[in-house]
């Protein structure tokens, strides 16, 4: 948590990886929903009052569609850039898969139940969707953006008249804004449409995710032709990037702008941008355009400090919302109990030395600010070669844990792999650990840099170098918890993880 007076707020409002925020505001409350691409479940639902203050409160996609396409991780694809709606006294939320189409689901309530997913337009590199009911016309809408990777295409917005019940579109598409006839203007994406003051509006992105800025589109029609203008940009801050969002309206009138700023292996960080309405009607972002720091909080009623969860103690054998698998989940990876403690087996894997392949990773967003990770493990897995750990994965990775030797006793490991590496190695020395319990910690200092150690019950103590964090595909490094076993034939023991705690530096 960043330092906050009672009238004032600090940026980022959530620092850790809530990939490109998109908000809606229904009565009092602000509800928003990020990019989850390959993790199960996917789709997160983030409540606030204040805007500035927010508490994870459920997921929209329990798992994956088409089920087989995310059976293996990929952070590469998946759920890219949604729009979340409210719309005839229901949530919506659309999204782009670039290797499968647009799709949306629905709900009455936030916390659901959610509709099936259900596939709008088919085809690849359709993103970053977004749906417009005009409440004046009774027409509906929908524009997306292209992945060049799939489909050759990128830098413009393509505009569709939708079905007002969002099950499907009206027409081939028009392309609504083309940025190779901007000069300057690139990788224009993530469009995000709204109606004020008897203009349609695109607000949309351009300029890519490190080094980007946002840009706000206007036209009385909704195929145009618009004019265009950039809205916010880094200028002499430190903020670079920042971009891809959404603008949300207080009760009292009061307009405000979530976007991100791509922070490396902290992933893409959610800043909170005051803004009013200026020359000539356009929309005004931060300080006169370049993201502040520090802002007066919006005039609403003051709220307790709050986060999404990270500490878990496991009830039951359940986890909490703030984990997701690195792929769709398969029955057996957890078991329920009647105790405290996650349960995890030791899931068989002839690709058990590289944990970037493997979906039974249960994982959770590394803190975006300094903090220190812990977790008691026990390995209960008979099975020579059966392991489990706590690990910081990323295209490249570093675990610490517990192994079963081909003789019977357990081992304390530290391993590594850096990310053109197909497998991993020794990071330090293995140390016994006869109980076969421990408990490991990481300290993750500025920069991402990670330290770990280990606790056999003689105090704590290091282990190997210090490792940096990396990105992993198009999310920031996640912190994992895992339990593997080498290929073979029945059951091979399970791992039982106790007491995860994250804490300040």
């Amino acid at each position: 948590m960043t330092p906050e007076s009672a009238e004032t707020y600090t940026n980022p409002v959530l620092n850790a990886d809530w990939s490109d925020p998109d908000v809606v505001r229904v009565g009092d409350d602000f509800y928003l929903t990020a990019s989850s691409f390959g993790r199960a479940p996917g789709l997160p639902l983030l409540h606030s009052r204040d805007l500035v203050n927010w508490s994870l409160v459920g997921h929209a996609l329990p798992r994956l569609e088409p089920a087989k396409a995310y059976a293996a991780p990929h952070q590469d694809r998946g759920v890219w850039a949604p729009s979340l709606r409210h719309h005839a006294g229901r949530f919506w939320i659309f999204w782009g898969d670039p290797d499968h189409g647009i799709f949306q689901v629905n709900a009455p309530d936030i916390r659901g139940p959610w509709t099936a997913p259900h596939l709008v337009k088919a085809g690849k590199g359709l993103i970053d969707p977004c749906p417009l009911w005009d409440e004046e016309s009774g027409e509906a809408y929908l524009a997306h953006a292209w992945a060049r990777s799939r489909s050759g295409i990128k830098n413009r917005l393509t505009g569709h008249r939708m079905r007002p019940d969002g099950t499907g579109l009206l027409d081939e598409g028009k392309v609504i804004v083309d940025g190779d006839r901007l000069p300057g203007w690139f990788t224009l994406e993530g469009p995000k449409l709204y109606r004020h003051d008897g203009w349609f509006w695109i607000l949309a992105p351009a300029g890519s995710v490190e080094t980007g800025w946002q840009g706000a589109f206007r036209s009385r029609g909704f195929f145009g032709p618009y004019e265009e203008k950039v809205v916010l940009e880094q200028r002499d801050t430190d903020v670079n990037g920042p971009h891809q969002g959404g603008w949300v309206r207080t009760a009292s009138g009061e307009d405000w702008f979530l976007h991100f700023q791509d922070r490396g292996a902290y992933g893409r960080v959610v800043h909170l941008q005051p803004m009013t309405w200026g020359t000539g009607g356009w929309p005004v972002l931060g300080d006169d355009g370049a993201p502040v720091a520090e802002h007066t909080r919006p005039a609403l009623p003051p709220q307790p400090p709050a986060g999404p969860a990270t500490d878990d103690d496991f009830p039951g054998g359940r986890f909490g919302r703030q984990w997701s698998w690195a792929a769709n989940p398969r029955d057996g990876w957890a078991t329920q109990h009647s105790g405290d403690g996650l349960r995890l087996a030791c899931v068989r894997s002839a690709d058990a030395h590289d944990l970037r392949v493997q979906p039974n990773v249960l994982t959770q967003r590394l803190p975006g600010d300094p903090a220190v990770v812990e977790v008691e493990l026990r390995l209960d897995g008979e099975e020579p070669g059966a392991r489990a750990g706590l690990a910081v994965l990323g295209d490249a990775y570093r675990w610490i844990g517990l192994e079963r030797g081909a003789d019977g006793t357990v081992e304390l490991v530290n391993r590594f792999a850096e990310s053109v590496a197909e497998a991993e190695r020794d990071a330090d020395r293995p140390r016994p650990a006869p109980e076969g319990r421990v408990r490991l910690r990481i300290e993750a200092g500025p920069g991402a840099r990670c330290r770990f150690s280990y606790d056999l019950g003689d105090g704590p103590r290091p282990t190997g170098q210090v490792f940096a964090a990396t990105p992993w595909g198009w999310i920031g490094a996640q912190l994992g918890l895992f339990a593997l076993a080498p290929a073979g034939q029945g059951q091979a023991g399970a791992a039982i993880f106790t007491r995860f705690r994250i804490g300040p530096l």
